[in-house]
């Protein structure tokens, strides 16, 4: 059976190992233990040590791993700590700016566990939004792309959030040109503001998002619903795959709307996200 799409996707720092454990249980989809900006550079060893515990056994929730700058001192440890664990699920690489580093981590991982495991880049600068598509189709151990916005903004001098819309469609382009899933959003950093949250939320599924990364599990629901098809289209998607199904070919609905196979793919996709409910 295919597992479901996720939807929720929960950074935790790898210093904290009992926040990761309650991360464990809070819900998310998927949880990511992060060695990178959320540890202190005199932590970094212990959050390694930390997370390579955790991962000696496998979890029911599929647990990712955040490396460290991959031309920094640290990531080559992190990957030669933590690649071949059983409880390893993925590798995510942050501010890649070229296919050529995705293809030397897969090679790195492979050597040290005999397959790599997938890898999800991490475009944070201009360089690495201007490479999206390559960086996308370097490896077919890359499973996803997705934008760190914090460190983009800084880079562009963006200041109004509209300021960063076609670097997010160029994402979600890439991803697609390559075969990939959609991405999800970058995090929301106000974990008090969850009507931004949800305004956002409702924004990046408008440019083709699908889910989005959190920093606190109470962010959790707010994504979840907003990602999740309505009521309303739920019931739209399966006029569509009813009337498909009756007649073959592009056609019209009673109420006068033309569907296609394109229509129609759309639609299946939103009930297979529905299936969630």
């Amino acid at each position: 059976m295919t597992p479901p799409t996720p939807l929720t996707w929960l950074y935790v720092p790898g210093d904290r190992p009992r926040v990761v454990a309650k991360a464990l249980v809070c819900g998310a989809d998927v949880v990511i233990v992060d060695l990178e900006d959320a540890v202190a550079p005199d932590r970094k060893s212990y959050a390694r040590e930390a997370t390579a515990d955790l991962l000696s056994s496998p979890h029911p929730v599929p647990v990712h791993v955040r490396v460290n700058a991959l031309d920094g001192p640290h990531a080559r440890q992190d990957l030669k700590a933590i690649a071949a664990l059983p409880g390893l699920h993925g590798l995510r690489l942050p501010k890649v700016t070229s296919a050529a580093q995705v293809i030397r981590i897969a090679k790195t991982t492979v050597a040290a566990s005999g397959g790599a495991p997938a890898l999800y880049a991490l475009l944070e600068t201009a360089l690495g939004v201007e490479h999206a598509h390559a960086i996308a189709g370097a490896h077919p151990a890359l499973r996803g792309i997705s934008l760190g916005e914090s460190d983009l903004r800084a880079d562009l001098g963006v200041r109004a959030d509209a300021g960063l819309d076609w670097c997010r469609s160029r994402i979600v382009v890439a991803a697609r040109a390559a075969g990939l899933p959609p991405p999800p959003q970058s995090v929301h950093p106000d974990i008090r503001d969850l009507e931004g949250l949800a305004a956002s939320c409702t924004h990046g599924r408008t440019l083709g998002f699908l889910g989005r990364a959190a920093i606190h599990p109470r962010q959790l629901p707010i994504i979840e619903r907003a990602y999740l098809p309505t009521e309303r289209e739920i019931e739209e998607a399966e006029e569509i795959v009813k009337a498909a199904t009756r007649e073959q070919g592009a056609q019209a609905l009673p109420d006068g709307r033309f569907i296609d196979a394109a229509v129609v793919a759309t639609a299946h996709r939103t009930l297979s996200l529905a299936s969630r409910r």
